[in-house]
This record gives C-alpha cells, sequence and structure tokens, in this order.
C-alpha cells in the first residue's frame, strides 16, 4: 500500500506569556520575568538547559520591555550604546565560545549607569563561565540567577498536551500517563515524540493510541533519535 507523503511544515511556535506553562519547576524564573522593570539589579542571567523555556521567557521579556534580542556572538558587532538604545538587551546563547569579553563588561557598565537592563540566557551559572577580565567576572557573579530547573511531572505533562494540542491531535491521558512512565524527562524529547507521533498518525491515518505510542518510543530508542537531555 502507497502511504501518504507527509510534508515537513514548520509548526507556529506560541512564544506569547500566556503560552508558558508555569510549574514549581519554572516558577521563579517566570516570576523574576514577570516583575520587570521592578528588578533587583540592572541585569539578570537566565539560567537552563536546553529546551527548558530560555529562549521562550527571552521573547516574553523582549516584548514586555521593547528589548533587542541578540545571540551572544553579537555582542562586539556594534557598540554598547547602540545595542542599549532601547534601554534593555535580551542576549541569547552566552556565553559561547567566542565571547567578546571586553564587549559584554562594557555593556554592563553602561547598563548600570544608565539605569538600563540586561538579561542574559545561558544553560551554565555564570559564576562558572571562564573570562580573563577579572572585573567582567565581578559583573557576572553579581548578577541575580533566575533558574528553570528540570522539568517536574506538572510540566512535562502540560508540554505533551499542548504539543498534542497545537497539532491538533486528540489524545487520551492513558496515553500521556503511558508516554510519561517511559519516555526520557527532557522537553526536547517531548517535542520530538509528539512530532514522531504526528507524523506516524498522519501517514497512517490513524489516532494516537498506546499502542503507537509503544510503536514510536520503541523506534526513537535507538541510539540518536531522541534529542540529548535537557
Amino acid at each position: 500500500m502507497s502511504r501518504q507523503l507527509v510534508l515537513d511544515l514548520p509548526l507556529r511556535t506560541a512564544l506569547g506569556r500566556e503560552d508558558f506553562l508555569v510549574t514549581p519547576s519554572n516558577a521563579a524564573a517566570v516570576a523574576m520575568i514577570d516583575r520587570y522593570p521592578d528588578w533587583p539589579h540592572y541585569g539578570v542571567v537566565l539560567v537552563g538547559d536546553g529546551g527548558s523555556g530560555k529562549s521562550h521567557l527571552l521573547e516574553v521579556w523582549r516584548q514586555a520591555s521593547g528589548a533587542r534580542l541578540i545571540s551572544a556572538p553579537q555582542l562586539g558587532a556594534e557598540p554598547p550604546d547602540r545595542l542599549l538604545e532601547k534601554g534593555a538587551l535580551a542576549i541569547d546563547n552566552a556565553p559561547d565560545v567566542a565571547l567578546d569579553e571586553r564587549a559584554l563588561f562594557h555593556l554592563l557598565n553602561l547598563a548600570r549607569q544608565t539605569d538600563g537592563h540586561v538579561l542574559i540566557a545561558s544553560e551554565t551559572d555564570p559564576a562558572q563561565w571562564k573570562v580573563d577580565i577579572p572585573d567582567l567576572a565581578s559583573r557576572l557573579k553579581a548578577l541575580p540567577v533566575a533558574r528553570l530547573d528540570p522539568p517536574d511531572d506538572a510540566l512535562l505533562r502540560g508540554v505533551l498536551v499542548k504539543q498534542f494540542a497545537d497539532r491538533q491531535l486528540s489524545v487520551e491521558e492513558p496515553v500521556i500517563s503511558y508516554l510519561m512512565l517511559r519516555m526520557p524527562r527532557s522537553l526536547n524529547a517531548a517535542r520530538a515524540l509528539v512530532a514522531e507521533l504526528d507524523a506516524l498518525a498522519l501517514v497512517e491515518k490513524t489516532a494516537v493510541t498506546r499502542a503507537t505510542a509503544a510503536r514510536v518510543l520503541q523506534k526513537m530508542a535507538e541510539p540518536g533519535l531522541f534529542p540529548d537531555e535537557g
């Protein structure tokens, strides 16, 4: 039998504040973002594993603050006053292997002097960054850290449900519970798993059941098919 061709169309990602699922594992970080501009410092570092929601929260904060969003490798491309011309700057993927330490140092100094705000997203605590400029290391260690912890059951379940809903797939609760007991405890894994189940449902024109979930889990247990933990 010929199988239906599945087109790899991009799924629209909703990045509004109302689309971010809040549970105890991320509540403190979300509270810090919601607290803006009443921050305890001119800068905050948002720390979490890959796929934990850092980019989503960066976008939430960008919308609230009017900040410009750049990736860490872009730091040295423009002078600090231009980067902070809107009074706020969001920096993703820090520290990056080619971090321009001097540019970041001057940027943080300017933010402190002008009452600007900087939100930095990283997978590691700033105290662990290997920087050569002692004053920059001191500045980084003084920044408050908003931490996104590994997903708890409530968040993992919520992401599965939301991913299925975004793809207009109706999945019964026992299937969700079955997946949670057997999948890697990672938001990236949840997204990859739902995408694979969606593709299978389209090809076979069938609902997502416990049987199809078992097949997909068995397939994705092969090395390299699930994303790295995080």
